[in-house]
């Protein structure tokens, strides 16, 4: 199971990855640097959903559901099988 921890490991890792710093990750995102810095921290203990969406948008990421023990979503599937329509 993903914690709340482990999404807020992903979320700095994500921003990482994008080469942003908080505050440019937070400018991208609409939402105060502070709000990266508690979010990556859980400082609060909880985070914002709609915030955190934004936050991965602006690292170039999307929010995903996975059923538990999958790695592909049911978009990934679709895509698959749209591309093998399309090379016959």
């Amino acid at each position: 199971m993903t914690t709340l921890a482990d999404v807020a490991t992903m979320l700095r890792d994500a921003r990482r990855e994008a080469n942003l710093s908080q505050e440019e990750a937070a400018q991208r995102a609409g939402v105060a640097r502070t709000t990266v810095a508690r979010m990556e921290t859980l400082a609060r203990g909880d985070m914002s959903v709609s915030a955190l969406v934004r936050l991965l948008e602006a690292a170039g990421y999307d929010l995903r559901i996975v059923k538990h023990g999958h790695r592909r979503t049911l978009e990934d599937i679709l895509a698959e099988q749209r591309q093998g329509e399309g090379s016959s």
